[in-house]
């Protein structure tokens, strides 16, 4: 005969494995009123249109998605190629922040299915930081914006070192400049 101790743990053993199968088997039941929402693209980055197709409702069946999870509202599901595949379109709203969103089309049928948008990228990702944008202002040179003023001043200095170096050319090549003892 088995000790009372091996009795009661022999029970608790078989009561704790009889509550996990009917928990294991009890969302199986709730799990048939869900079917798979397959998005494309599946990773995508804010103004992105998105493509979300179903078997879930159906043969002739229709459905209502619901992308409100990211501000995008309710989107019509319609037949596609395939006459038992639903699909529908959303475009991710620019001013999305990253994460996973839950996307949810409701079947006429009572069936619902359930898939996850992961928002990359866009405005809150950037560093926060300022391009340069235009000339940059070094000092040196003055094609910045150039006026007239300054060309003729240019000019002018161009000109007053030409004549000054033909000056001392012109010195130095003269007869009697070196004899000039």
């Amino acid at each position: 005969m088995r000790s009372p101790a091996r009795l009661v743990t022999g029970t608790a053993t078989a009561a704790v494995t009889v509550i996990a199968l009917g928990l294991a088997a009890a969302p199986s039941a709730h799990a048939d009123n869900f079917g798979r929402l397959e998005i494309t693209p599946a990773t995508a980055p804010p103004g992105a249109t998105v493509t979300v197709n179903t078997t879930a409702c159906g043969p002739k069946g229709s459905g209502i998605g619901d992308a409100n999870s990211l501000d995008a509202g309710d989107f019509e599901l319609r037949q596609g190629t395939h006459k038992e595949v639903l699909v529908g379109q959303f475009r991710v709203p620019h001013d999305t922040r990253p994460g996973v969103y839950e996307i949810v089309v409701t079947c006429d049928n009572g069936k619902d299915a359930v898939g996850d948008l992961k928002v990359i990228g866009g405005k809150h990702e950037k560093p926060d930081h300022h391009r340069p944008s235009g000339h940059v202002r070094t000092g040196v040179g003055g094609s910045v914006e150039p006026n007239s003023t300054q060309v003729a001043l240019g000019v002018g200095v161009i000109g007053l070192a030409a004549v000054g170096g033909l000056w001392l050319l012109r010195r130095r090549t003269e007869p009697g400049a070196e004899s000039g003892r």
